[in-house]
């Protein structure tokens, strides 16, 4: 249990050992009240910000732990089975996604300035080509 909570802080997330009945309270009138019918047996919480950071980090330790099983889960006012949670730990993380990003849009530019130094570069080649021939003479 200490390396879960350890995992999921570490990427930064949170778990919680719920007591099932004030669970429920909790949820009544919320969007993810759906999901008060998996609160039955020992139940733990997981949360982060980032909405694939929990499902990852549980999906990841339980593979390797038997003993912790995924129910299912919410995301906003979608309740998740436990395909759902693996299906959503599959997904990139948001820093993931925004370094694509940032790789996508930094590609072109990169290319840019490969195709404009490209005919100096091989002028320079020309040139040099020329100066060892009239050496060699």
């Amino acid at each position: 249990m200490g390396d879960f909570r350890t995992q999921m802080r570490n990427a930064g997330g949170t778990v919680k050992v719920a007591k099932n009945r004030l669970a429920k309270i909790a949820l009544q009138g919320t969007e993810a009240e759906g999901m008060s019918d998996l609160f039955s047996g020992q139940t733990l919480i997981a949360y982060a910000e980032d909405p694939v950071t929990a499902p990852k980090v549980a999906s990841a330790f339980a593979k390797g732990n038997d003993k912790l099983v995924v129910l299912g889960g919410s995301l906003g006012a979608t309740v998740l089975d436990a395909n759902g949670v693996k299906a959503l730990a599959e997904l990139p993380s948001l820093d993931e996604l925004r370094a694509k990003l940032v790789g996508m849009i930094q590609t072109p530019a990169s290319r840019i300035a490969q195709v404009t130094s490209a005919p100096a570069a091989q002028l320079a080649r020309v040139f040099g080509a020329y100066a060892r021939k009239d050496e060699a003479a």
